[in-house]
C-alpha cells in the first residue's frame, strides 16, 4: 500500500475488493471521479463499462445470478439511478445480490440546488433492500463492508451506497474488515412436518413450487427424491431467475403465463408446498380472468420462506419420506434432431437444443419466440437458464453480459426478441469491448407480439391504425446486423432454416461476441 494517505473513494475500493467484490459495471459522471481513479490504486476489482445505465444494471444483475455474489454498480447522481432502475427491478424480483454505488454531490453542495441535485433515496427505495449516504470519509469503508454483507443477506438483495463527492476525495483512515455472511435460517421441524403430512395426504395430487437457490443441483435432486417417494409434482415460476436444466438433470414443470392456462395448470393440486416461492398469480389483471390462481379448497404449506435454507428443508423432507436415492423426472439426453421446414421459433429452438455446447448459460428474453427453445432445450445439453424476471423488458443482452464475465469459460447464449432488446442495445458494445463469449439470436418479428396479444386480452375493442401502429417495429425497419456491426459485434442474418442452422453451429464453435437476426 503507499505512503500516500488514502481518500475515501480509495478505502471504499480496498474494502469491497477485501469482502469479495471483484466486478464493477459502471457508467461514472464528475462526482464519481475519485472512485474511478482509485480503481487504478486497488488490485483486484475488474472495471466494465456500459453505455447506458440498464445495461449496467442488468450486467450487475445477470453476473450476481452466476457468481452468487454481488458485484458493484457504479451510477451518476439520481438521474443515472433512475436510468438503471428496470433492470434493478428485474434484479429485486430475482433475489440478486449487487451492491450501487452511487455518486452525489458533496455534502456542502447540497444547499445549492445545482442541476443534478435529485432525491438519490427516492429513487433507490422501491428496488433496494438497504441504502445508506456516507456522510464522512472515515465512514465510507465500514459503510461499504456494511452494504456488501447486506447484499448478501439470504436470498439476496441490492443494497444501494451513497456516496458525495466529499466523502470520495476527502482523507479516509483505511479499509474496513469484511464483516461475516448472514447464511440462510434453518427450517423448523414443524415445517418440515406439515409439509411432509400435506405430501403424504395428496400424493399425485400434491406439488412443490420452488424458487431460489433449490432450482440448482442438489435441490432439484432432494425435490426429485420427494417426488420419486409421492408422485408430487414439481414446479417453479414462469420467470424463475436461475434453473439448472437439461440432460439428467430433475425437470420441473415452468407454470404458465396467461391467467387462465396457470388456472388450469394448477386445477388438479390439492396440497401445495412452496419452497422460497409464492403461489402463482396472474401477470395481470384481466376482464372477467382471476389474479389468484391456486384452486379453493388447496392446501398451501410453507416449507421454506425466501430467507430460509430450501435445499437443506427439502432434504429433510426426503429423509422423513424414506425417499429414495435416485430422484424421479431425470430429463433424459437426447437433445433434438435437426429437421427440415420453415423458419419458426420451434425449428429454431432445435437448431439451438441440438448444438448447444455443454455448461452453456442460456439468457432468455425471446418473449413469444421463446416456447420453442425451452421445449427444445429441456433434455440438451445441461445448462443454466436465466430469465426475465421482474417482466421489465431490456434484461436479455445485460444479464447475459454479466453472465459472461461472472463465468468466461462458459458459452453464453441469448435468446431476445427484437422490440425487448432495443432497450439495451448498447450492451453490445461492452461485450465487443470485453471479448465475451456470448451468441444473440435477434427473433426479429418487428413487433410489440406479445402486445398484440394482450390488446385482445384486456378487452380492447376494435382497434384502429393508431393502436396497431403503436405495436409495430416496421418503418422504418431495424437491421440489427448494422446495430450490431456499428458497435463491434461479428454478426449475420438468417432468412431461412438451413441459415440459421450453419450461422449458429459456427457461432457454437468459436469464442466471442456474435449476433444472428434470424427473420421470422
Amino acid at each position: 500500500m503507499s505512503s500516500k494517505k488514502m481518500n475515501g473513494a480509495e478505502s471504499l475500493v480496498r474494502t469491497l475488493v477485501g469482502s469479495g467484490v471483484e466486478v464493477c459495471f459502471s457508467n461514472p459522471g464528475t462526482s464519481e471521479m475519485h472512485f474511478v481513479a482509485a480503481l487504478d490504486k486497488v488490485d483486484g476489482m475488474r472495471a466494465v463499462l456500459g453505455l447506458f445505465e440498464g445495461a449496467v444494471t442488468g450486467a450487475a444483475d445477470g453476473y450476481g445470478r452466476m457468481a452468487e455474489k454481488p458485484a458493484a454498480t457504479l451510477l451518476h447522481l439520481g438521474p443515472g439511478m433512475a436510468n438503471g432502475l428496470a433492470n434493478l427491478h428485474n434484479a429485486r424480483r430475482a433475489s440478486t445480490p449487487l451492491v450501487n454505488i452511487v455518486g452525489d454531490h458533496a455534502t456542502y453542495h447540497a444547499q445549492y440546488d445545482a442541476p443534478l441535485s435529485s432525491d438519490i433515496k427516492g429513487f433507490a427505495g422501491p428496488v433496494s433492500g438497504w441504502i445508506h449516504s456516507s456522510t464522512s470519509p472515515k465512514t465510507v469503508a465500514a459503510d461499504g463492508a456494511r452494504a456488501v454483507q447486506a447484499a448478501m443477506e439470504a436470498p439476496g438483495q441490492i443494497a444501494t451506497l451513497i456516496l458525495p463527492a466529499d466523502t470520495a476525495w476527502l482523507e479516509a483512515e483505511g479499509p474496513a474488515d469484511a464483516l461475516p455472511r448472514r447464511v440462510a435460517s434453518e427450517v423448523s421441524d414443524a415445517a418440515v412436518k406439515r409439509a411432509v403430512e400435506a405430501l403424504k395426504k395428496a400424493g399425485k395430487n400434491a406439488a412443490i413450487l420452488l424458487r431460489g437457490e433449490v432450482l440448482k443441483e442438489r435441490g432439484l435432486v432432494a425435490a426429485g427424491r420427494i417426488a420419486a417417494a409421492t408422485g408430487a409434482r414439481l414446479m417453479c415460476d414462469t420467470f424463475a431467475p436461475r434453473i439448472q436444466r437439461g440432460a439428467g438433470r430433475v425437470a420441473v414443470e415452468r407454470i404458465p403465463y396467461f391467467a387462465e392456462q396457470i388456472v388450469e395448470f394448477m386445477e388438479p393440486v390439492q396440497e401445495l408446498v412452496l419452497v422460497g416461492a409464492k403461489p402463482p398469480v396472474s401477470f395481470f389483471a384481466y376482464p372477467g380472468k382471476p389474479s389468484w390462481c391456486t384452486p379453493e379448497g388447496t392446501g398451501i404449506s410453507y416449507l421454506a420462506h425466501p430467507h430460509e435454507d430450501g435445499v437443506q428443508a427439502l432434504e429433510a423432507v426426503a429423509e422423513a419420506l424414506g425417499a429414495p436415492k435416485e430422484p424421479a423426472y431425470v430429463a433424459p439426453a437426447q437433445k433434438p434432431e435437426l429437421t427440415d421446414g420453415q423458419l419458426d421459433q420451434f425449428t429454431i429452438g432445435h437448431v439451438v437444443g441440438h448444438f448447444l455446447p455443454e455448461n452453456a448459460i442460456i439468457s432468455d428474453e425471446a418473449a413469444t419466440s421463446g416456447i420453442g427453445s425451452m421445449i427444445a432445450t429441456a433434455s440438451a445439453a445441461p445448462h443454466d437458464h436465466l430469465s426475465l424476471t421482474g417482466g421489465s423488458i431490456g434484461q436479455g443482452l445485460p444479464v447475459a453480459t454479466g453472465a459472461a464475465v461472472a463465468c468466461s469459460d462458459r458459452k453464453v447464449v441469448c435468446l431476445h426478441g427484437d422490440g425487448g432488446a432495443m432497450y439495451t442495445l448498447q450492451t453490445l458494445w461492452t461485450q465487443a469491448r470485453e471479448k465475451l463469449d456470448v451468441t444473440t439470436v435477434i427473433f426479429a418479428n418487428r413487433s410489440y407480439a406479445i402486445l398484440n396479444v394482450e390488446l385482445s386480452r384486456v378487452g380492447a375493442e376494435n382497434p384502429g391504425p393508431k393502436a396497431l401502429s403503436m405495436l409495430d417495429l416496421h418503418n422504418p425497419e431495424l437491421n440489427w446486423v448494422h446495430l450490431a456491426q456499428g458497435m463491434g459485434v461479428e454478426a449475420s442474418r438468417a432468412e431461412t432454416l438451413e441459415e440459421f442452422t450453419e450461422q449458429f453451429s459456427s457461432a457454437m464453435k468459436q469464442k466471442g461476441p456474435r449476433l444472428i437476426e434470424v427473420m421470422i
